[in-house]
């Protein structure tokens, strides 16, 4: 399955890569070997994780390096001391031409690991397929900014609206509140105006009457009697 792996570097991955590239320093293994490694537990590319460690993570680490390195030395001569060991017990066994040969085959094996040590700079090709995976990383990006500025818009959109609606419940509630103060102020008219009708009914019932006599005089009737 192609390595399509998008999203950035975490610390995690990192200390990660910089963990197993120097395992495989002090085992005299090659900075290649570590970058596969790496590149399968991260689903990404061996490039990728060689530029990233010659880019970023190989500078935080020179003194693990260094001690890296030593102790791959150290090993080496703790192996060698055992080969001597060995070859000079067996010495008296096997014949010079034997001993010959296996003295010539560990110089060609350590000159591999040193011409495969040097093979780990990257190439032209590894650093077009790291710029191409972070191309690939930059227009992900680019359509995560992209759809976090369209979320931004509808929520201002949102927000307008939502005050919009604000103002129009503000002015609803003082009309509510006007209608009400004259609503009140017609029940009191209506009441002061039926108390004066009821008053003036009562002054009329009242009131005196009066009758002219055969002489002109107007004389005052009994409550009760106006004929």
């Amino acid at each position: 399955m192609a390595k399509v792996r998008q999203d950035a570097w975490s610390h995690e991955d990192d200390l990660l890569l910089a963990e197993t590239v120097l395992r495989h320093i002090r085992e005299g293994s090659t900075q290649l070997n570590a970058f596969e490694e790496v590149g399968d537990a991260l689903n990404r590319t061996s490039a990728a994780c060689g530029f990233r460690w010659n880019a970023e993570v190989r500078n935080q680490y020179i003194n693990a390096i260094d001690l890296a390195k030593r102790q791959r030395k150290e090993r080496k001569r703790e192996l060698a001391k055992r080969q001597s060991t060995v070859s000079t017990s067996i010495q008296n066994v096997v014949p010079p031409s034997l001993e010959k040969e296996n003295t010539l085959i560990m110089e060609e094996e350590e000159v591999e690991v040193e011409v495969e040590a040097k093979t780990t700079t990257l190439t032209l090709h590894h650093v077009i397929q790291y710029l191409q995976s972070m191309q690939t990383d930059m227009l992900h990006q680019h359509q995560q900014v992209t759809n976090a500025e369209g979320l931004q818009q509808d929520n201002e959109q949102l927000q307008q609206h939502i005050a919009t609606l604000e103002r129009e419940l503000s002015v609803t509630k003082k009309k509510l509140m006007t209608v009400e103060d004259d609503y009140h102020t017609f029940i009191q008219i209506m009441e002061r105006a039926r108390k004066m009708t009821v008053l003036e009914d009562h002054n009329a019932a009242n009131s005196p009457a009066f009758k002219m006599d055969k002489n002109g005089n107007l004389e005052q009737l009994a409550q009760g009697n106006s004929n």
